[in-house]
Parts: structure tokens; C-alpha cells; sequence
């Protein structure tokens, strides 16, 4: 038994030792297998990593690609929402009612007037633009714009009642005492109403005829020369006598004079001042047409100081002419042209509530 057992164990020993040898092989093959897929596995992943690295580079490519085209996109974009709003702005302007610009037209006709009414001193381009508004307010047609048209009623009502000044009629008078300064007599000279040294018309009264006396009277005037000659020659003797005294008269004048030096005035200086007194109704002409009343005013003043000073007052047109300067200086005032106000105001909230 014990023999049986020697014997046996170095047959266990070798079949342990075939077992351990075969399983070694077997570990071993497997551990190749295993470094051999470890090997392939790890050549994958080498070449998947350089594909990686590849489409990483790539990916950064497009992702810098991209980039660029989203800026030139927003700058793109910003572009078209400027366009945008342009064309939402010129669509609103398109869209604009017909209302609105009729109200619009009306505001600066009605302005325009205005200033042409500042520029002439006339209120009829006003009440020229408030008409044409009116006609075309009734032909439009549109409840909302009554407003406006009541208030253009009353500024037209307003404009036409207010009293301006005649600036033509205020003109044309200042050019008539122009035209006639040189007619005007000065107190150096003789008076040019009436002629200078022209005898007043002599009345010669023509001999009536008798009734005829009795017949011893022809004869006593037949035998008395001196009387024929005294009834021939007393005619011309009075006529003479007329003339004479007429004569005389124009010689010799007593006037007042309270400013001698008016009298004093040398021919050459009495040109000069008729010609200072036509250049300054000249310029209270211009002032006139100008709308500068106070200037006007003042020269028509200092026109009326010659006047009294060196012009001879009791003359009838130098005292015409006082009088014309005197109702000069009365129209000459300021007045304030009158404005649509009602109707601009009622024309800005119609365009304020579209």
C-alpha cells in the first residue's frame, strides 16, 4: 500500500506538472492575445486620436470661419435694421393721411402770408391765405377740421375790422409837398401868390352922356378954352396918377418879422433850403415805406420847423402845407399788424391729435 503510493506520486507529480505546463501555455497564449489587442487597441487609438486632433484643428478652422461670417452677419444685420427704420419712417410719411397734409399746406401757406404781410405793412396776403384755407377746408369735407374753420371765421372777422394805415395815400401826400416845395414863398422873397409889380387894374370911368342943357351953356364951354382943355387932359392925368400910386405900393412893404435871420437869407441859401426841405420829405417817404414811423415822424417835424421859420406862413399854400404836415403827423403811428392766432392754434392741435 505504502509501495502503491511512491509509485503513484511521481505519476501525480507529472501529471501536475503537464496540468501546470498546460495551463501556463494556455495563460500564456492568453497574455498574448491580450498584448496583441492591447498592441491593436492601442494603434487604434493612436490613429483616433490623430483623427481627432485632425478634426479638432479642423473644427477650429470652421469655428474661425464662423466667426468671420457672424460679424460680417451682424454688420449685415445692423445695416438692415437701419434700412429698416429708414423705410418705416418713409412709410409713416407715405402713410400720412390726406388730412394731416392738408393741415401741414395750410400752417405754411398761412405762415408765408404772414411774413409777406410783415414785408408790405398789408394785412391782404392774410386775409388771402384765411380765404383760399377756408375754400379748401370746405372741400375736404372732414368734421374734425370744423375747428379750424370756425376759428379761421373769426381771424378773418378780426383782421378785416382792424383800421391800418394807408401807406399809398400817406406816399402820395408826401409827394405832393415834394412836387410842390418850390412854390412855396419864403419870407426873403416877395410873396408868389399874387404878381409882383403889376399895377392894380385902374378903373378909368368912361364920361356918360348928359342930358343936354340949356343952349346958353354950349355956349359958354365953346368960348372957354381952359375948360376944353381940363375935360380932354383929366383922364390921362388920373390914369397916370393910378399907376403911380400902384407903383409905389409894390416898392414899399411892411411886414412882421419875428426871426430876422429868415429875411437875411441869400438867394444860393434859399436853394439849398428848398432842396433840404424835398430831401427830408424824401426820407419821411422812405421811412413810411419802410414801416419806420418814428423816423418819418421826426422829418416831418423838422419839415414844419422850416416851414414856420423861413417860409412865409401867410401865404395859402405854405399854410396848406402846414396843415398837411400836421395830419402827416397824425396818421404816422405805429400800429401792430394783426396775426391768425386762433387759426395757427387750431391748426397745431388738429395735427397734434392725427
Amino acid at each position: 500500500m505504502a509501495g502503491g503510493a511512491a509509485r503513484w506520486w511521481p505519476l501525480a507529480a507529472v501529471l501536475v506538472a503537464g496540468l501546470s505546463l498546460a495551463a501556463s501555455v494556455v495563460l500564456w497564449q492568453r497574455v498574448a492575445r491580450v498584448q496583441e489587442e492591447l498592441a491593436r487597441r492601442s494603434a487604434d487609438t493612436q490613429a483616433d486620436a490623430a483623427a481627432t486632433r485632425a478634426l479638432a484643428e479642423q473644427a477650429l478652422a470652421t469655428v474661425a470661419e464662423l466667426q468671420a461670417r457672424i460679424g460680417v452677419a451682424e454688420l449685415k444685420l445692423s445695416e438692415v435694421a437701419l434700412q429698416r427704420s429708414q423705410l418705416e419712417e418713409l412709410m409713416l410719411s407715405v402713410s400720412r393721411s390726406r388730412d394731416d397734409a392738408l393741415v401741414q399746406d395750410l400752417e405754411a401757406a398761412l405762415r408765408l402770408a404772414i411774413q409777406q404781410s410783415q414785408l408790405t405793412g398789408s394785412v391782404q396776403p392774410i386775409v388771402v391765405a384765411l380765404q383760399g384755407a377756408q375754400q379748401r377746408i370746405e372741400r375736404a369735407a372732414q368734421p374734425r377740421l370744423n375747428p379750424v374753420q370756425r376759428a379761421i371765421a373769426r381771424d378773418l372777422e378780426r383782421i378785416r375790422a382792424a383800421s391800418l394805415l394807408d401807406v399809398p395815400a400817406l406816399v402820395t401826400r408826401l409827394d405832393e409837398l415834394a412836387r410842390s416845395v418850390d412854390e412855396w414863398p419864403l419870407r426873403a422873397g416877395p410873396p408868389m401868390d399874387e404878381p409882383v409889380g403889376t399895377p392894380e387894374p385902374v378903373a378909368v370911368e368912361r364920361e356918360t352922356p348928359h342930358e343936354p342943357e340949356p343952349a346958353a351953356a354950349p355956349a359958354k364951354a365953346a368960348d372957354d378954352p381952359w375948360a376944353r382943355w381940363r375935360a380932354a387932359v383929366q383922364p390921362w392925368v388920373e390914369a397916370g396918377w393910378a399907376r403911380l400910386r400902384a407903383a409905389a405900393r409894390d416898392l414899399v412893404r411892411i411886414r412882421r418879422i419875428d426871426q430876422p435871420e429868415a429875411v437875411l437869407l441869400a438867394p444860393e441859401q434859399a436853394y439849398f433850403l428848398r432842396e433840404n426841405v424835398r430831401l427830408r420829405l424824401l426820407n419821411a417817404r422812405l421811412g413810411v415805406l419802410a414801416r419806420q414811423f418814428d423816423s418819418a415822424r421826426a422829418d416831418v417835424r423838422a419839415v414844419e420847423r422850416h416851414l414856420r421859420r423861413y417860409f412865409d406862413t401867410d401865404s395859402a399854400r405854405v399854410r396848406q402845407a402846414l396843415q398837411t404836415l400836421a395830419e402827416l403827423q397824425r396818421d404816422l403811428r405805429h400800429e401792430t399788424l394783426p396775426r391768425p392766432d386762433e387759426t395757427l392754434a387750431a391748426l397745431a392741435a388738429a395735427a397734434g391729435g392725427r
